[in-house]
């Protein structure tokens, strides 16, 4: 991999949407002009692309559980940002658990931050955390920098990260729309969840029974009262079912402030063709049947879902393989970091969807969210953060070859049509990333 860059021509690259012939030019880790393509033929040392690959913005993924300090075991910034500078992924914005402590003060978000300094080889910013009984460190964290607060209404899995009831979640969202921030939100309702089934069981329709559509639906429209009431802008984190897109497409006709995610694993695989006792597949909320995959594509097409992400929330062996299969035991979380945006470009190229609507909705989409104007596109003045999709170098996926912690992947033996050849960091190779905070994204 070429170290530093100044210029890289491609016969593919993606600006303003489109893909096109040009040269791109970098001066001060940032893109200084965006030039015909034969122009770089007189720049000495230009980077010349193989006409199969396409120059992308690097990918922003702002859902990405890094687990340190505390939980360092699980994985950890070191493991995580390699990881996501092998798959494309530029800028990570790091959840407020399953850390220990979690990001739910400023003092917490400090010392997070002093570790990330240390380790990052990718730019990493912070969510916060909005959780019973600290409805007065939210302010303090949207000034030191956090680019919105995550909350639970259902146990998150961890005990340090508490969900919030009814009346805190409207506390919560009063609070934060008194600052004009961000609340987003593992929308899964608490007494669905404890009604439905969940007898131990290694079946993956047993788990799937034990997450119903419903858990999401209610809590999706309780969130929406919520916004409605006070203003307050929300995000869903994670959307795995269908049934709530005519909730979320009437909101946004409504003109609430709500937007929308979901992640590789809901896009990619479908619960019919899931084996039992497979613990690596198992997430919370849960991927579904066939269907609701094909509606989910449907809903990116059309709006109604914003942005794609990875959920990257890995475990240690001893965590995803307990209870010997039984998936009720067994820790939920993908660990997709690495070949999200591969297997996602891979789907989509064979339902005829292009990789140009694929960087969209993993790197303006994700950087608008969070407001990194300068982030996930090839413009003159953003960040020369890029990275390098080649389709005639198809990628064979080993769990063992990832960079993450522990080689556990639910992408394990599948084969995609093409993979990440290059990745630079404002021009650069990715070795030492920035902390982002929210003033340095305005």
């Amino acid at each position: 991999m070429v170290e530093a860059i100044t210029a890289v021509r491609a016969r593919h690259v993606l600006v303003d949407g489109a893909f096109r012939p040009a040269t791109v030019r970098i001066g001060g880790g940032r893109v200084t002009e965006v030039a015909a393509y034969d122009d770089g033929r007189h720049d000495p040392g230009a980077l010349d692309l193989p006409d199969s690959a396409r120059l992308l913005p690097g990918v922003v993924d702002t859902h990405v559980h890094v687990n340190e300090p505390g939980r360092t075991e699980w994985e950890g910034f070191a493991t995580a940002t390699t990881a996501a500078a092998r798959g494309g992924v530029t800028t990570i914005i790091d959840m407020p658990l399953n850390s220990v402590p979690p990001t739910t003060t400023v003092e917490h978000l400090r010392l997070k931050q002093h570790v990330a300094a240390e380790k990052a080889r990718v730019d990493v910013g912070f969510w916060g955390g909005a959780v019973p009984g600290n409805l007065a460190d939210l302010r303090p964290l949207w000034e030191a920098g956090v680019f919105g607060f995550k909350c639970f209404l259902a146990p998150s899995g961890v005990d340090e990260f508490p969900p919030l009831t009814p009346p805190e979640l409207d506390a919560a969202l009063t609070e934060i729309a008194g600052f004009g921030g961000l609340m987003i939100v593992h929308a899964e309702d608490a007494r669905v969840l404890d009604e439905a089934p969940h007898p131990p069981s290694r079946a993956y329709a047993d788990f799937l029974l034990s997450r119903p559509d419903r858990a999401e639906t209610d809590a999706i429209r309780r969130l929406l009262d919520g916004a409605r009431a006070t203003g307050c802008r929300v995000h869903v984190l994670h959307l795995s079912s269908a049934r709530a897109l005519d909730l979320l497409a009437e909101a946004r006709a409504e003109g609430l402030p709500v937007t929308v995610e979901t992640c590789p694993h809901y896009l990619c695989f479908s619960a019919e063709d899931l084996p039992d006792a497979a613990p690596q597949f198992k997430c919370c909320p849960p991927i579904r049947d066939r269907g609701n995959r094909d509606a989910l594509w449907g809903a990116l097409v059309d709006g109604v879902i914003d942005c794609v992400v990875s959920d990257h929330s890995p475990s240690t062996p001893e965590e995803k393989g307990r209870g010997d299969g039984d998936l009720q035991q067994a820790w939920g979380g993908i660990s997709g970091l690495q070949v999200g945006f591969t297997a996602v470009a891979d789907e989509a190229a064979a339902r005829g969807i292009g990789l140009e609507q694929v960087s969209r909705w993993m790197a303006p989409a994700t950087a608008d969210l969070v407001g990194l104007g300068h982030k996930g596109r090839i413009a003159v003045g953003a960040d020369a953060d890029l990275t390098v999709l080649d389709t005639a170098a198809p990628l064979d996926v080993r769990a063992a070859d990832l960079a993450h912690r522990h080689p556990i992947s639910a992408y394990d033996g599948r084969r995609l049509a093409g993979s990440v050849t290059h990745t630079w960091l404002r021009g650069e190779e990715p070795t030492a990333g920035h902390l982002l905070t929210r003033e340095a994204a305005a």
